[in-house]
Order: C-alpha cells, then structure tokens, then sequence
C-alpha cells in the first residue's frame, strides 16, 4: 500500500514538512523561541540541557537532540549555541552529519553579537529553509518505511479493553505491509514479562527484554522508589485499574499480536522491521520524544482519562475509548473509539476506521494538536543510568 509523502536525500519518508529550529544548549532557548515566532512551516522546542552534564548524559542529550533533527518529518535544521558550552557546536554538527544529510546550518550567539543579531540571523535562514522546503512535492511511498509509535497514559479500564487492542490490530496490520511499531515504557512490561519473552523471535531478544526490565526496575529501587508499589498511579486506580499487572497485560495490547523483532536502547533507531520495543522509564513525555527520535514519522497515543501531549517533530494522534472522556477533551483528543464498548463496533471495525483517520493524517490532515500549538513543544531528555 502506498501513502503520499516526503522523499528526503538520504532515503527516508517524511509526513510533514517542517524547517527545525533548534537550541543545542539551554542558554539558547529563548533565542529559539523568538526566532520562531511569525515564522509558518517552522517548529522549535525549549530545550534545557547541553551545559554541566556528565559524558553519558550528555551523549543522551545529543541522542535525542540529533534524532530529533534527523527526523524525516523535517527539511532542514537552524542550530542555535551559545559558544562556550560543553556540547560544542562543531561536536553537535558532526554527530548529527553521521545520521543525515539534510540542509543544516549553525548560528553562534557568542559570533553574532548577543541575543538581538542571533534572533534576526536565525529568522532570515529559518524563512529561507522554509522557501525551499515549499517546493517538496508529496509523492507516492511505500507503507513499509513508516515507523509508527505507540504509547498510552493517563490510562483507565476502557484503555485496555478496547483502545490499545484497537491499535494493536493496527500495528498487526502496518506489519503485515512490511512497516515497523514500537512501544515502550520497561517498567509497564512488568507482570506481562512471560508474554512478551514468548513473543520474542528468538532467546537473546527474549533475554534482552528480561535484563532492560531488571535493569529499570532496580534503578527504582536504588533511586529509594517501588514501583510495583507506586503503581498503577493516582489516576488510573480512580480509571479502574486496580494492579502494577493488569495495567502491564492493558498496556502491551497496543503492540498487536506480531513477534517481537528486538527490543532496542534509550532513543536508538531500530535496525529491523516488524515489532519492536524502546527501554525508557514510565513517563509519556520521556518516551514519546525517544520514539521520535528514533525515527517515528507518527505517534498514535492512547488515553482514557486524557492527555494533551504534542510534538513539533511528529504529529501525536489521541484517542480514547472512554466517550465521557473523549466529550468533556474533544479539543485535544482526535479518535473515539468507545463504538466498541456500546456493542455497536468490533474491534476490526474500528480498528479499519482508525486505520483510514491515520492514513489521512500521513498525507497531511492536521490533528488538533497541530491546529492549535497549544502544548506542541513538549520534548523532555531522560538522564542516564549507570546500565545504559
């Protein structure tokens, strides 16, 4: 099946089109966002990190920042530094030309004189990115060079027994057409270990996904937390979940039935097609940036007590299959997919409905969260850990 899209340089499909302005140092922020501003066809987040980090974390912080810029959803990039930072321009440029060859070009506040001369340099290569990424031209593209993200928050009962087996016959089917889907959040996997290990193409996937579990969970326990006591959260025991497991068997749903093809690292780009699964902590936010970065052109993300979250990289589509949810979020949420529940849809059913709403969504209809760029920034870096 093919899709209307954006064939880059280097290979890859994009279903936006947008020109990335970006700061590689929290010092740069504002800079950024006034730079941005009156600008259309280009997008830019607050960015905090790039300073005073350790060597790890900061190799994690130039992971996200460099997936972020390599994107296929974006043209090209406007880099924006202070000039005296840790995560100097010149390292920042060559890590992010090992993972693309799109149109990049840097600007130094510290070389152009302060704030005032780096906004109006910014704005004048920004507007000229944006001119030539107006003559892209959508062509037809092949569903197998999608990677499409999945994630689930703010969850209750109705997440479990209908939206996230919703997606999960979605993703059956994007795999069946030779694309990828990933979900994430290791520390969700626990009480559903035995499942997805059985699911695993093979013993050292399985093996992989038993370890980053390990991993994580200790991490909590070193950090003085519990996680099989500190959840299900707040909100989902008033949604209706009642156990750490249950929300696990609820949430795993999203990834269909297919084998599990590897199960791969903090913000890394698969290598595979198929099934495959990120490690990152239990944190919307986190995950879904680190999916991005990885190189999903799409997230779908699965709510029942609702969300807002959005991206300047990637479109994030919500849907809920709470329809009391779905009324009192309507500005926020794009897909309700209660029908199941009233008896009146199947899952099928409503899955080829979902699956037709994305399909539209590649070719260029806006979610809500595109309209409004209320919340559309929302990016967050998780720090390191000692086994990463």
């Amino acid at each position: 099946m093919k899709f209307m899209g954006y064939r880059r340089p280097d290979g890859t499909v994009g279903i936006r089109n947008h020109v990335l302005i970006m700061a590689t140092v929290g010092c740069a922020a504002e800079v950024v966002k006034k730079a941005s501003e009156g600008l259309n066809g280009v997008v830019s987040f607050v960015g905090q990190n790039g300073c005073g980090e350790n060597g790890e974390n900061l190799r994690r912080t130039n992971e996200i920042l460099t997936g972020l810029a390599a994107n296929p959803n974006i043209y090209g990039v406007v880099a924006v530094g202070l000039g005296c930072e840790v995560n100097s321009m010149d390292s920042f440029l060559a890590l992010l030309r090992e993972k693309t060859s799109k149109p990049v070009e840097p600007v130094i506040i510290q070389e152009e004189g302060g704030n005032l001369f780096a906004v109006a340099k910014v704005s004048r290569i920004a507007q000229r990115m944006v001119l030539e990424a107006s003559c892209c031209k959508r062509e037809p593209c092949d569903l197998s060079e999608l990677i499409l993200g999945v994630e689930c928050g703010g969850s209750d009962a109705t997440s479990g027994l209908a939206a996230n087996p919703v997606m999960g016959l979605v993703c059956d089917r994007l795999i069946a057409q030779g694309g990828t889907a990933m979900f994430s959040e290791t520390l969700e996997m626990i009480g559903a270990e035995d499942i997805l290990v059985s699911r695993a193409k093979d013993p050292k996937v399985g093996a992989r996904i038993l370890e980053f579990i390990r991993c994580r969970e200790e991490e909590q326990l070193a950090a003085g937390g519990d996680i099989r006591k500190s959840q299900p959260s707040p909100g989902n025991q008033d949604g209706g979940i009642t156990t750490l497991e249950e929300k696990s068997l609820g949430c795993i749903h999203k990834g269909g039935h297919t084998p599990i093809m590897d199960m791969v690292a903090y913000a890394e780009r698969p290598s595979c097609k198929g099934l495959v699964l990120m490690d990152t902590p239990t944190f919307d936010l986190i995950s879904t940036t680190a999916k991005i970065a990885a190189g999903c052109q799409l997230v779908v993300f699965t709510t029942g007590r609702g969300s807002t979250l959005a991206n300047p990289v990637a479109p994030v589509v919500k849907v809920t299959a709470n329809h009391e949810t779905y009324q009192r979020m309507e500005d926020n949420i794009d897909l309700d997919l209660s029908a199941v529940l009233s008896d009146s849809c199947t899952l099928e059913q409503q899955a080829n409905v979902t699956w037709n709403d994305l399909v539209e969504i590649l070719e260029g209809r806006f979610t809500k969260s595109e309209v409004q760029k209320i919340g559309f920034c929302d990016v967050a870096i998780s720090r390191a850990c000692d086994y990463a």
